[in-house]
């Protein structure tokens, strides 16, 4: 169905049900707009965790017991 057909399938349901796909529509653009650009960001700065050390200092302790003092 191509984009003409889809309109004017849309323009013969209710206000309510248009303003639904509207939302559902905008909805689904952010969702994947944030993870597009969660994904350029960890590409960014994967150089940065791969070969600096400093950044990944704590990880030597990912594993390591705590014990919580009061």
């Amino acid at each position: 169905m191509g984009t003409t057909e889809l309109i004017k399938e849309i323009k013969k349901l209710s206000v309510d049900k248009r303003l639904r796909i509207v939302e559902q529509t905008l909805k689904s653009i952010r969702e994947s707009e944030n993870i597009n650009q969660l994904e350029r960001a960890s590409a960014a700065l994967y150089a940065d965790y791969a070969a600096d050390k400093e950044v990944t200092a704590f990880n030597e302790l990912d594993f390591e017991d705590f014990y919580e003092t009061r």
